[in-house]
């Protein structure tokens, strides 16, 4: 596989010259035809994503493939705008000349998708990287192998290697991949393969996106309403059975409301998760990607018990079928690791706090949050968290629907990320921005140019004009 890897990559090099002269008509063309075979293929990558995380259909279609379609659709309607040069303003020092921003290709990409997502997670980076005119190598999860599976199948009938080439293998592949001197990398994943990532690429000084994760908090305050705060709590945290970069990952809440909060939110879960009976309905709660995971998520619970938490409701795992159920975890102690990494299952930790500052104290004490939600009716108190606090992102009253905004920039900030993605801003991205200067006939910076010998004149001339 290296050679036919290294094949491709040389490839990619000689034609991206070509690429970066292509325009927006062309560019269109490719995305509609992208759209065009997903379409042509949507029954098997909904097969693909039961196989591999037992999503249903219904939730694969809002959360994987209507997205990706928007997804187009919004670079389709707008590339036109997006690719147009920028003028802007004069200076001093060139008062005749015309300045332009051109955005142009960086060249042959590499994107490195997980597997929680797998579809929509790979195929959003790659509608940015076409529409800003790149060539793009594709390295999907191993983990969702069935995905990863269709995805290259709809790659290779698209494009041609030569523009875009997909490589299914483990991490042996992407540590390969990472040694190539690409022009830019994005890869989406976990905050300790990011650093991975981030040190091979400084190797060959490749500009990268990292889009990461971290403990994503959700505060809920004493004005809260409790209702709306649980059921979009509940949907937000096990939509992919809680696998999600972005899901609430603890509740911050005042110790007023705990009680009336769990009894909520376990209704609303009952309500969305559970059938008539009482059981959990598998049809339409995702399984854990894989047994080592699943091991994972279960010594976080236990270890978290040990130490003296409490678990109100849920705390069972089915080894048989991958499912951990809905679990909530109370009276957390300050060493339990449950609240040192990113849980990425359905296990919802809630603290208690007096007084906001509490709240806001704890948020900063951890890494940069990827999201961070609150639930308030208080605007002055909105205002508080959001001006002391620092996250990739964050929704007032809501969970996770920021992300489908492709007019909104996503993206982490530190541990959670470096770089945005989505509409304009994963455009922007995958290009470079070239200052271009065209300067005049009647251009005067010969003024500045020696011998200084009496020119003393032009300096406070100079002064005056700034």
């Amino acid at each position: 596989m290296i050679q036919t890897i290294n094949s491709v990559f040389k490839a990619q090099q000689a034609h991206k010259y070509t690429l970066r002269n292509s325009n927006a008509t062309q560019r269109i063309n490719k995305l509609s035809a992208l759209k065009s075979s997903i379409q042509a293929h949507e029954k098997e990558i909904y097969a693909a994503l039961q196989s591999d995380l037992r999503k249903s259909e219904f939730e694969s279609a809002i959360t994987e493939i209507i997205f990706i379609y928007a997804e187009i659709d919004f670079a389709i309607k707008n590339l036109s705008d997006w690719m147009r040069p920028v003028k802007v303003g004069k200076t001093i020092t060139a008062l005749t000349a015309k300045n332009r921003i051109y955005y142009e290709p960086k060249g042959v990409c590499l994107i490195i998708s997980p597997w929680n997502y797998p579809f929509q997670l790979l195929m959003a980076p790659l509608i940015s990287a076409i529409a800003a005119g790149n060539c793009a190598i594709l390295k999907p999860s191993e983990l969702s192998s069935e995905t990863s599976s269709i995805i290259c199948r709809i790659i290779e009938k698209c494009f041609e290697e030569s523009e875009v080439s997909c490589f299914e293998g483990d991490a042996e592949l992407s540590t390969y991949l990472l040694s190539l001197p690409f022009d830019h990398i994005f890869f989406t994943g976990s905050t300790a393969v990011g650093k991975i990532v981030m040190e091979a690429a400084a190797k060959n000084l490749t500009s990268l996106t990292l889009e990461l994760g971290g403990k994503s908090p959700t505060l809920i305050d004493e004005t809260a309403n409790l209702d709306t705060a649980a059921s979009k709590i509940a949907w937000g945290k096990l939509t992919n059975a809680g696998q999600t970069c972005i899901a609430p990952d603890y509740i911050l809440i005042h110790e007023s409301l705990e009680q009336a909060f769990i009894e909520k939110y376990k209704s609303a879960v009952h309500q969305m998760f559970y059938t008539k009976s009482g059981e959990l309905n598998l049809d339409s709660y995702a399984k854990i990607i894989n047994k080592k995971h699943f091991n994972r998520i279960e010594a976080l619970i236990s270890d978290a018990v040990d130490k003296g938490a409490k678990i109100p409701f849920g705390g069972n795992g089915d080894d048989a079928t991958q499912t951990i159920t809905p679990t909530i975890l109370t009276a957390l102690p300050e060493n339990a690791n449950i609240m040192k990494e990113e849980i990425f299952g359905p296990v919802l930790p809630i603290i208690t706090f007096k007084k906001i500052e509490e709240a806001i104290s704890l948020i900063n004490k951890m890494d940069k949050p990827l999201a961070l939600y609150i639930f308030s009716q208080d605007k002055k108190r909105i205002q508080q968290v959001i001006k002391n606090t620092s996250a990739g992102g964050t929704c007032v009253n809501d969970v996770l629907i920021h992300i489908s905004n492709p007019k909104l920039p996503f993206g982490g900030v530190n541990r959670s990320g470096l770089g945005s993605c989505h509409g304009q801003y994963g455009f922007k991205t995958f290009s470079h921005e070239r200052a271009i200067v065209f300067q005049s006939k009647l251009e005067m910076s010969n003024l500045i140019y020696p011998p200084y010998e009496k020119k003393g004149w032009v300096l406070k001339w100079l002064k005056k004009l700034m």
